[in-house]
């Protein structure tokens, strides 16, 4: 599997896993807590980083350079 597309996927787990934290019984109680808004902040980047190298993977100009 691609670097970058791991990269992606691990970023969209740690979202849903620090949002479902409470549903799957990880959470501290109920509600959304500063762990878990922390994690998805943390899961939106990770992703975003993935995204943005899948981009440049598939870029026409990253391929001239190769």
């Amino acid at each position: 599997m691609n670097k970058s597309v791991m990269i992606l996927v691990a970023g969209v787990l740690l979202f849903l896993v620090s949002l479902t934290a409470d549903t799957i019984g990880i959470g501290e109680g109920t509600g959304i807590g500063w762990k878990q808004i922390t994690g998805a902040l943390v899961g939106v980047v990770v992703a975003a980083v993935g995204m943005v190298q899948l981009k440049k993977k598939g870029s026409p100009a990253s391929e001239d350079r190769a």
